[in-house]
């Protein structure tokens, strides 16, 4: 996993890139009660707002950390969005992207990394 310094996790699957956000960001922001997916087949740039994430504190944008095309969104989200804080890591991810380069995740964070950004 590779992580960005807006608390966003990256994972490569197969020739897909999977985009959520970490425990951290989670635990921030409280309880979620909405998620606002991205249409499939968009092409976004990084840096791009992508998700809304609506919790009993305050809303959040989730932006594209890398240049590409949505490919999937995890439909469980609109229906349960408290997944967000049991599993930010493994089944609340929120979208799925297919990139031209792989090679750009090498600038984001390890997880040891991430760990010392927090502090």
């Amino acid at each position: 996993m590779r992580f960005t310094e807006e608390h966003e996790w990256l994972r490569v699957e197969g020739d897909l890139v999977v985009v959520g956000i970490t425990e951290h960001a989670a635990q921030q922001l409280g309880d979620v009660v909405f998620v606002e997916l991205p249409e499939t087949e968009a092409m976004v740039a990084r840096g791009d707002e992508v998700c809304v994430i609506e919790s009993v504190k305050a809303a959040s944008d989730i932006l594209a950390p890398v240049d590409g095309e949505i490919v999937e969104i995890n439909d469980a989200l609109s229906d349960t969005p408290g997944l967000v804080n049991e599993d930010p890591l493994g089944d609340a991810w929120f979208f799925k992207m297919k990139i031209d380069d792989m090679s750009v995740l090498d600038d984001f964070m390890s997880e040891d990394d991430y760990k010392d950004f927090l502090g």
